[in-house]
């Protein structure tokens, strides 16, 4: 029989006494176990590995066993971590081994020396029972809970990681890495004792590892170039120490990979050595493999991709989307008015940001709003940092109207009047809005293009025709407002943009050519360039018949693409998913569709990783081998590009709605600033109040002269004050509460919808 001392424990009442000491009869299922009442207990609660799970013990006797166990552990003050030596009870050891089973492996508490590095003794959790022998500075209080334990090994563990990143020059977040979080918890399951990793082992042993490792991902790409073909991509770019390195990346279906870099720092890149540089990367990828080269529009590569789709009639040289649709910025924004809107926006966010005192008030104005919204290309930023600028005008003209200002240094600043003149003028706004009825469609369009998630060769066409009807509306359908606009537009898209390979994505994008066959919408030139490149890119004149003689089973949608989930599948699906999944029947023109669809139309994958040079390749690192260096970046280049190809979303397509309705924020249109209330419940119009204070007539002045310089020189600008409308009346702060920006700003592409486009 037990002792009267343990019969207090609830196991008993489920269970008698065994024929030995250790072991347990259990009441409901009549199966024995040694190991003591707590294995009992275990056996009636379930989920501890050593032991069976009672399947007879009823629930509400499982979670009175259950909270028994748990109460014993966080309520009882044997259990805390120091106890005096005197309370000691070697009666409680079954009790000790019951909490260290109930605790997982990875949260029991794995205690070091307090005494510090003079003690090598290893401690578990047997050590939370027994009284420390330390008394130092930094030992354990007597009486402390476990969880106050864990609180103060972890500060110490922080602040020893903290002196290492200070002292090794870490950038703070490094800490947000997915990895590190990997690294910790690999860490804690080894427990006390472990050796840090040696010099050679972080150099060439584990380098050497993940090398091999990033090999076999690249293998995995290998298998879908030979399957649906590949895109390769090529960058350029100048690092701040002078270096010109050429990237080199190749996307499929399953994204994209880095192959490697080539450093053009010492030699012209003209286009003999451009074209050798395609020529050997197509040889390494195999020519058979390889559908387009996508670069920017540089001479060079234009003259490079010329010479290539000579010597290899079946692949395409592509211009880069994205670097096609900086340039119609950057043409759109050297005209009238947009290139002046640009220049005094910039002129009111130099002047506030270049002085501390004002920008805190302006954060103050703006409920801790910047205005300038970094992006990566400088037009991407011009219309962030507009749009920012539109949604906080009233917060701004309050600013400039408020005793803050006037009371401050600054309204008595020529500059500063400039300033506020401009901010306060109708005229000023009304060009904002001209601006962004025409960037803010094309922006859109850039993400669509500039995304690494979802392919978007089949939207193209599309996305373009939306973002000029979109720029249209914007303006009324006053063709005098948006034609230069168009003529820009179209100059650049019908000399670098209108591919047959976009055509062909085009109609092969079930989403919108059913709808326009419906609507009877579809260019017969799509047509002409669909079978353009069908004869390019299957040089075999068999496998051309063959394609051609399924296309009108997609056309009519017969068979399995006229079937109710086809339909309905059309613009719920990807289109390489939807081939993938109704395409079956043809297979010849499936594995064409899937190929031409799942082509990227930009190299900004290339770009997108600069910082992994300029981090690498610096003077720190000067004294590497090159092969190591190599190492390095192709390792961080690949683990990057696949985590982000990880958080994609292939299933779902990209929507174009969002171009439609991309100006939706903008209050009014171009010209109805001046008609904008100051208070909502009155009829005093920002317009009234710049005439009153003379804004819009500086604003015209200003933008007579040559340059700022030139108006500071002759002392222009009219000083602002508060009228006794305005200055009477409580100015309320307007919660702008716009969606902030990623790091990556404009980069991502999943909320790009073509119904908004």
């Amino acid at each position: 029989m037990a002792d009267a001392s343990k019969k207090r424990d609830i196991g008993w009442n489920y269970g008698t006494q065994g024929a030995t000491k250790d072991s347990v009869n259990c009441n409901f299922c009549g199966s024995t176990f040694n190991g003591g009442i707590t294995r009992h207990k275990q056996h009636l609660v379930g989920g501890f590995k050593n032991v069976k799970q009672c399947t007879a013990c009823p629930s509400a006797i499982r979670e009175e066993v259950r909270a028994y166990m748990q109460n014993k552990i966080t309520n009882n003050p044997k259990f805390q971590v120091r106890q005096p030596e005197e309370y000691i009870d070697i009666d409680d050891v079954d009790d000790m081994n019951e909490y260290a089973e109930m605790m997982p492996p990875s949260k029991t508490p794995k205690i070091s020396s307090s005494g510090g590095a003079s003690s090598t003794a290893r401690k578990g959790p047997m050590n939370l029972y027994f009284p420390q022998k330390s008394t130092q500075k930094g030992g354990f209080e007597k009486g402390g809970g476990i969880d106050e334990t864990k609180k103060i090994l972890r500060e110490r563990a922080v602040s020893a990681f903290a002196i290492w990143m200070y002292d090794a020059g870490l950038p703070f977040n490094c800490v947000n890495h997915k990895s590190f979080n990997k690294f910790i918890e690999t860490v804690g399951q080894h427990g006390p004792g472990m050796k840090p990793p040696t010099f050679h082992e972080v150099r060439v042993t584990h380098l050497k590892k993940e090398v091999e490792k990033v090999e076999k991902i690249v293998d995995e790409h290998k298998v879908q170039w030979t399957k649906f073909g590949c895109s390769i991509m090529m960058d350029k770019w100048t690092a701040r120490n002078g270096k010109m390195i050429i990237n080199i990346l190749v996307n499929s279906p399953i994204g994209s990979v880095f192959l490697g870099s080539v450093d053009a720092s010492n030699e012209s890149t003209d286009s003999t050595k451009m074209y050798k540089l395609f020529e050997s990367t197509i040889e390494r990828i195999g020519a058979e493999n390889v559908v387009q080269i996508v670069t920017d529009n540089a001479s060079e590569n234009v003259k490079a991709g010329s010479m290539m789709m000579g010597a290899y009639p079946h692949i395409y040289w592509t211009p880069c989307a994205a670097h096609c649709i900086n340039l119609m910025f950057g043409d759109i924004f050297k005209v009238k008015p947009y290139a002046s809107v640009f220049k005094k926006a910039i002129r009111i966010h130099s002047y506030i940001s270049q002085r501390p005192l004002l920008l805190n008030l302006m954060r103050k104005f703006t409920k801790e709003r910047n205005l300038v919204k970094p992006a990566k290309t400088r037009f991407a930023t011009a219309f962030l940092t507009l749009r920012a600028m539109y949604i906080q005008r009233k917060n701004l003209r309050t600013l400039v109207l408020s005793t803050e200002w006037t009371s401050s240094k600054f309204a008595k600043e020529t500059l500063g009047k400039e300033v506020a003149n401009l901010i306060i003028s109708a005229h000023f706004w009304d060009d904002v809005v001209r601006a962004l009825t025409v960037c803010g469609p094309l922006t859109k369009v850039l993400r669509l293009v500039d995304g690494e998630k979802k392919p978007p060769m089949g939207y193209i066409y599309e996305a373009m025709d939306r973002a000029k009807e979109t720029i249209e509306r914007g303006f009324r359908g006053i063709k005098k407002q948006y034609e230069k606009v168009f003529e820009i537009i179209d100059a650049r898209w019908s000399d670098q943009l209108h591919r047959p390979l976009h055509a062909a994505g085009h109609v092969l994008n079930p989403g919108l050519y059913y709808k326009a066959q419906e609507e009877g919408t579809l260019l017969q030139s799509l047509w002409t360039e669909y079978y353009a490149c069908v004869e390019k890119m299957i040089p075999d004149t068999t496998m051309q018949d063959l394609l051609i003689a399924e296309l009108p089973r997609y056309k009519m949608a017969n068979g399995l693409f006229g079937c109710g989930p086809a339909k309905r599948a059309r613009d719920t699906r990807s289109p390489v998913e939807w081939w993938s999944l109704f395409g079956s029947e043809t297979p010849n023109l499936q594995k064409f569709a899937m190929k031409v669809l799942s082509l990227t139309c930009s190299s900004s994958g290339c770009e997108r990783n600069w910082s992994v040079f300029e981090h690498i390749h610096s003077k720190k690192r000067n004294r590497l081998a090159l092969s190591r260096l190599n190492d390095l970046v192709y390792i961080k280049y690949n683990r990057t590009l696949k985590r982000r190809y990880d958080a994609r979303d292939l299933i779902d397509p990209i929507r174009l709605d969002n171009i439609d309705d991309s100006n939706e924020w903008l209050v009014g249109c171009p010209e109805d600033q001046e008609d904008e209330l100051v208070y909502e419940d009155d009829d005093l119009t920002w317009g009234s109040v710049a005439t009153a204070i003379g804004a819009d007539e500086s604003i015209y002045h200003l933008r007579g002269l040559s340059s700022r310089s030139s108006a500071l020189d002759k002392g222009k600008g009219v000083e602002t004050t508060s009228t006794s409308s305005t200055s009477s009346r409580t100015r309320t702060l307007i919660d702008e509460d716009y969606e902030e920006e990623d790091e990556e700003q404009y980069n991502d592409v999943e909320d790009v919808d073509l119904q908004e486009l």
